[in-house]
């Protein structure tokens, strides 16, 4: 019995010592983490192939590769694991075979990575490749000048371009640059290649559109048919791209495709608002697809709707649920569907029953992507991840619901670092509508110690702040520095219903401004490690412009600072210089000459002289979303009232933060100012 009890003080201290030797994530640790995507499981289920993606802070760059695990989580190995990008792995009918992109074409080898063979050679590249189910043929889209018929025209027109000195962009119609690109002459079209005649037919045709819809889609967006007959593909006709979500969908029979001509493809899908991800059925019956009703509304609930190829007719099969479809996964029984959706904060798994309706949850509890089933219908496979690890390879037997972790990509890092599952409560927020928010305790916490406060407000505003790893706002990272992290999902947030996304439109500062007053009050009030008189916020996109917004309106002093990342802040000028326009239209009622009053009083700008809050702001040059301008003007206002106040602008990065060595100074940057207002006691 002395014997047992000595063992168990042992086996505690070990315990202890192995917990005081793990550390606070930083910055760094980010950046060295591999980020593990694309998820494919092979036609035998034998395989899985994966992309890994890791990056040199040094060299400020990062380099991707594909893996290979078998489905049981044995013999993990890299496919090539050679110095240049390799990514899109898709395994070949045969499942022996893999196929991927290197040095924009698409290229096959064996699972030993052996017997390498380039497979396209098209002038402008190839990406998204779809193989027919017999192998000989495939799909792939490329950006070509759409009146271009030829790989020969296309290159020419690409060294006339080339050899112009003159730099000037000449433009005639509105969407003449999207997210961080001009968007110039070229279109993404959707091309068929005969390997066997080596024959490559452009099925967009001197088509203006772009194949797939450039915004709005999936991932998903052209398929072939089970017999490689018949492609379904997403596109959007308006004239007007700036202010349509109008993308449709669209079925081309193959056999009708001539040398130079292209016989009109049928558009299949009804709605005005935005369909997609049109995905066959097994057995050839069905096309599924993603349709939402309502047109110019982007964050419109997912609906699943079939179209019966025999009847030619289109039918609902999700409409009574009130869940938003994420990615679709036909059963190889063509009688169920699997499909993603964000609930509460997870991204769970779904079953639906295409005949019944009948819809049922399967995994709750997770964040996943990339969804795989086997033949047998018996095991899902995908990639999983949440606030304290990122993305691993997961089996889960749909029987048992059990659960399994086929790779640890990671766990070198996450062995030596201090984080803390999440924790959630929920707090009365507008008119009592309950509001559900993430709470994250700092490393090492100690119940009867005091911490200061993030209060973290995510963008969208059509989003949610989820159990997931961040790799730009990341819970654990923010707590990391002795932060307690608050992070609700206020109105206007997806996963609790269409109605509670659908409150934020027109109202971008009032419901939701009292859920997240009404979630920092609970807080701090059942909270009582919470340091109230050290709380700090900070948001990106619509969260910056919620920062912004509280700029204006902390008169009570409930934040010590703010940190404002690419935030909104004169919805009047962000109408005349964003690109997506069915965005502010949507949500702002018009354009600002049509709705002025709702402009003038939702617009962070307004409330210039009730500035006195010290602010951070962050914005990058490439994001055309939110332009920025938006930051020059409020950083003009804030030093003009004498309000405290840091610009951090980066002339190289988009809507976010994309490179290492800038993220680290990001994450540096974000800390001293929190520290500067920190007061300890």
């Amino acid at each position: 019995m002395k014997n047992s009890s000595i063992l168990i003080i042992l086996i505690t201290i070990s315990f202890s010592m192995a917990a005081q030797d793990k550390r606070p994530i930083t910055p760094d640790d980010l950046w060295n983490m591999k980020r593990v995507s694309s998820v494919t499981l092979s036609p035998d289920g034998n395989t899985i192939a994966f992309v890994v993606r890791a990056y040199d802070m040094d060299a400020n760059e990062g380099q991707s590769d594909i893996w290979l695990v078998n489905s049981d989580g044995s013999n993990l190995r890299p496919l090539k694991n050679s110095f240049e990008n390799e990514t899109q792995p898709a395994f070949l009918p045969d499942g022996k075979t893999i196929s991927y992109k290197y040095k924009s074409q698409i290229w096959t080898c064996n699972l030993d990575g052996s017997g390498s063979k380039q497979v396209t050679d098209y002038y402008s590249g190839a990406s998204g490749v779809r193989w027919a189910s017999d192998a000989s043929k495939l799909l792939f889209v490329s950006n070509v000048y759409p009146e271009c018929m030829t790989q020969e025209c296309n290159e020419s027109k690409d060294k006339q371009a080339d050899e112009n000195k003159v730099t000037a962009m000449v433009f005639e119609e509105l969407m003449y640059r999207h997210w961080d690109d001009w968007r110039g002459p070229k279109r993404s079209h959707l091309f068929f290649y005969d390997i066997a005649n080596d024959k490559y037919t452009d099925l967009s045709l001197s088509s203006k559109y772009d194949v797939p819809a450039f915004s709005l889609g999936s991932s998903n967006d052209y398929n072939f048919s089970p017999d490689g007959g018949e492609v379904a593909f997403t596109m959007n006709k308006s004239d007007f791209l700036a202010t349509s979500t109008n993308n449709d969908v669209f079925i081309m029979n193959l056999s009708d495709v001539k040398d130079k001509y292209v016989t009109p493809y049928t558009k299949i899908s009804v709605s005005k608002g935005n369909d997609n991800q049109p995905v066959y059925s097994p057995n050839g019956k069905y096309i599924a697809f993603r349709s939402m009703a309502r047109a110019g509304f982007e964050a419109d609930r997912q609906v699943l709707k079939l179209y019966d190829r025999e009847k030619k007719e289109v039918v609902d099969v999700s409409n009574k649920h009130d869940i938003s479809i994420g990615s679709i996964l036909w059963a190889n029984d063509s009688k169920h569907i699997y499909y993603t959706a964000n609930n509460e904060v997870y991204n769970s798994i779904y079953r639906i029953n295409i005949e019944t309706k009948e819809n049922e949850m399967v995994l709750k509890e997770a964040y996943i992507s990339s969804l795989n089933i086997s033949q047998n219908d018996k095991t899902l496979y995908f990639a999983s991840e949440k606030s304290t690890m990122p993305a691993e390879v997961f089996s889960f037997d749909i029987a048992t619901r059990k659960l399994n972790q086929l790779t640890s990509i990671n766990k070198e890092f996450l062995t030596q670092l201090d984080m803390t599952d999440i924790e959630l409560f929920w707090s009365d927020g507008a008119g009592g509508t309950p509001v559900q928010s993430i709470l994250v305790k700092p490393p090492k916490f100690n119940l009867d110690e005091k911490y200061p406060m993030i209060f973290m407000i995510h963008g969208g505003p059509q989003g949610h702040t989820s159990d997931k790893f961040h790799y730009r706002w990341n819970l654990q990272m923010f707590a990391s520095r002795g932060y307690v992290v608050v992070a609700p999902n206020p109105r206007g947030s997806t996963g609790y219903g269409q109605k509670f996304t659908d409150e934020i439109t027109q109202d971008w500062a009032g419901k939701v401004y009292i859920d997240l007053m009404k979630a920092f009050d609970y807080a701090v009030e059942n909270y009582e490690f919470i340091d109230e008189k050290n709380a700090f916020a900070c948001g990106a996109s619509y969260g910056g412009y919620m920062i912004n917004w509280i700029e204006g309106h902390n008169d009570d002093g409930r934040f010590k600072a703010l940190f404002s990342h690419n935030g909104v802040y004169n919805l009047t000028s962000m109408y005349g210089s964003t690109e997506e326009l069915w965005f502010p239209q949507w949500e702002f009622g018009g354009a600002p000459w049509e709705n002025e009053e709702l402009y003038r009083s939702m617009s962070p700008s307004t409330y210039v002289e009730n500035f006195k809050t010290p602010m951070l702001i962050v914005h990058s040059a490439k994001d055309f979303r939110v332009p920025e301008t938006q930051a020059f003007e409020l950083f003009t206002a804030l030093q003009k009232m004498g309000v405290d106040s840091k610009f951090l602008y980066f002339p190289d990065e988009n809507h976010f933060v994309l490179k290492p060595q800038n993220a680290r100074f990001w994450w540096n940057t974000v800390f001293d100012w929190f520290e500067k207002y920190y007061t300890r006691y």
